[in-house]
């Protein structure tokens, strides 16, 4: 039986994780984004612009993020990111499945 070679996946999904988890708290605007999950992360977790911008317009296409322009604490205009109610629902699925990826993982690196 050969390995699920699907189960990468979930690494790379874990930007897109991040970011919805991010946007419960409220809109925030890209730079607000990476900011807090930099922060919440110790400074473990930093992300590329070009990373962030990728992932917040491919979860816009795939309507779980919503966006709207605002102005910025510092009098910029800014591009708003919003988590949308099938948003929530993906990122309470795939959180779960994640978890579960992770206990997996670390059941692996555990292990004597």
């Amino acid at each position: 039986m050969s390995p699920d070679r699907g189960s990468h996946k979930h690494i790379q999904g874990t930007l897109d994780i991040l970011i919805l988890k991010t946007l419960t708290r409220g809109p925030q605007h890209g730079y607000g984004v990476s900011a807090w999950i930099h922060e919440r992360t110790a400074g473990e977790v930093g992300i590329e612009d070009a990373a962030l911008y990728q992932a917040l317009h491919r979860l816009e296409r795939r309507e779980l993020i919503v966006s709207e322009w605002g102005v910025s604490d510092n009098n910029r205009r800014a591009k708003y990111y919003e988590i949308t109610r099938a948003g929530r629902r993906w990122l309470l699925r795939e959180t779960e499945t994640w978890h579960s990826y992770a206990r997996a993982v670390a059941s692996v690196l555990n292990s004597t």
